[in-house]
């Protein structure tokens, strides 16, 4: 059987392509620039609103604002998301009781609800972090419960044949089975904490890259919204790039295909 000889593209390193793809973005970033000027502005301007802001201390604030609010609300939800999803695993009653309102909540659109909130909670920190907290802990309990079923049936069945008790199993097979996907709904928890981060500022406040968006937008400064908008997708592949990069530490036995 002959082998299939490997194309001049697949000889490429990865840097080349992130420079390929980097370059069509900005080639169809300025086209739009000059299509719709009123809606797109063009980089330069973009790069100017960045380092005025920057300079003046005020994006700093805008930033961190933000950051706080996203990691504090993915922190909680995380560390509470992780015991729900084994009891629903491995309790039946308390997966009966508790998987149905999860099922609910999880299908309603953050922005619904987060008025409620912040007619409850105020239009402080507090407030905007539940509404993340909210909107994450769903994700990640779902993905880490169905992590969690999906164990390997081989493996408790082995560890039962040699002697295992179940909290053995638990901590020994379970746990260590079920990390691919905790990792998996961290990183789906941080990037939905990342699109409800828009939800929780826009009600109120005077900090955040979403409230710095709205005031741009209310007075039609286009390269500021654009630059908030770029922002966040920049903060969210950081968060993306650090989640992998746990991935691969803690998951570095399992065998995978890499792309």
């Amino acid at each position: 059987m002959r082998l299939k000889k490997s194309s001049v593209w697949s000889k490429l390193p990865n840097w080349v392509w992130l420079l390929i793809s980097l370059g069509v973005a900005i080639l169809l970033w300025l086209f739009a620039s000059a299509k719709w000027s009123y809606v797109f502005a063009d980089p330069i301007q973009v790069v100017n609103a960045l380092v005025d802001k920057a300079s003046s201390g005020v994006l700093w604030g805008h930033i961190w604002a933000s950051l706080s609010r996203v990691l504090i609300g993915f922190a909680c939800a995380f560390i509470t998301a992780i015991p729900v999803a084994f009891l629903m695993a491995w309790y039946d009653p308390f997966r009966h009781v508790v998987e149905p309102w999860i099922q609910f909540i999880r299908n309603i659109p953050p922005l619904a609800y987060v008025y409620l909130i912040t007619v409850a909670l105020g239009v402080g920190q507090t407030g905007k972090i539940t509404v993340i907290y909210i909107a994450s802990f769903l994700v990640m309990v779902v993905t880490i419960y169905q992590g969690v079923r999906n164990v390997d049936t081989t493996l408790i069945k082995a560890a039962r044949v040699l002697g295992a008790r179940q909290r053995d199993i638990f901590f020994r097979v379970t746990i260590p089975a079920s990390t691919p996907f905790i990792l998996v709904a961290a990183r789906l928890g941080l990037s939905t904490s990342l699109t409800t981060l828009m939800a929780s500022e826009i009600v109120g406040g005077d900090k955040g890259i979403g409230m710095m968006i709205q005031q741009a937008n209310g007075y039609f400064q286009m390269d500021v919204v654009l630059m908030g908008i770029i922002l966040l997708g920049v903060l969210g592949i950081c968060f993306e790039k650090i989640v992998k990069f746990l991935e691969r530490r803690l998951t570095g036995w399992q065998e995978t295909i890499q792309q």
